[in-house]
């Protein structure tokens, strides 16, 4: 990926030197949907990058004038879908929270999976709970398309039962993105 500088970070592959960074924020995951990303310690941060690092879709959020590491930003095609889709999310350290760094960097993200990489149409699914992601899907122009009902479990009740979390998916598609204009949808007939 190339590196893509906005006015206060950088978005660039993760690389060695970013574990400590990366373990600040997923040694606790804020969101239900990043326990499965939990690391226990250090060594498991470095390998993380290690293999973060080769993932395309994997960016680094860093601050411009310090390089710290903030948070992450993802995208990938899921099993059978189009080329041209692909799904996105982002991951921001709670201590940068507020700030309009997610926005910042997400915008960037998204414009360049539009203008270089050519994708027709991203998506992104956000737990019913997550308000700040839901006002950042809908501030970078994403429509919300559906509320899928018990569609997920990040984790267990007392008893070790899933607990069912309800999933909200929003999209945009590139021709509304390049002109600021959403897509209508009209029903046959």
């Amino acid at each position: 990926m190339q590196i893509i500088e906005t006015e206060r970070l950088i978005l660039r592959p993760f690389r060695e030197g970013d574990a400590a960074d990366l373990f600040a924020y997923l040694r606790a995951p804020a969101a239900t949907c990043f326990l499965s990303l939990k690391l226990a310690d250090l060594a498991e941060a470095e390998a993380e990058v290690r293999k973060r690092a080769l993932d395309e879709g994997s960016v680094a959020i860093c601050l411009k004038q310090t390089g710290q590491v903030i948070g992450d930003l993802f995208s990938g095609a899921g099993e059978g879908e189009e080329d041209e889709t692909a799904s996105v999310g982002w991951n921001l350290n709670p201590q940068f929270g507020g700030r309009g760094y997610a926005f910042e960097a997400a915008r960037a993200f998204c414009d360049h999976l539009f203008r270089a990489k050519d994708f027709r149409r991203l998506y992104a699914y956000v737990e019913d709970h997550n308000t700040p992601s839901q006002r950042l899907c809908e501030k970078l122009g994403m429509r919300r398309e559906g509320v899928f009902i018990e569609f997920v479990s990040f984790t267990k009740d007392d008893a070790g039962h899933p607990i069912y979390e309800n999933t909200l998916q929003y999209a945009i598609l590139r021709r509304e993105w390049l002109s600021g204009v959403p897509a209508i949808w009209q029903p046959p007939g």
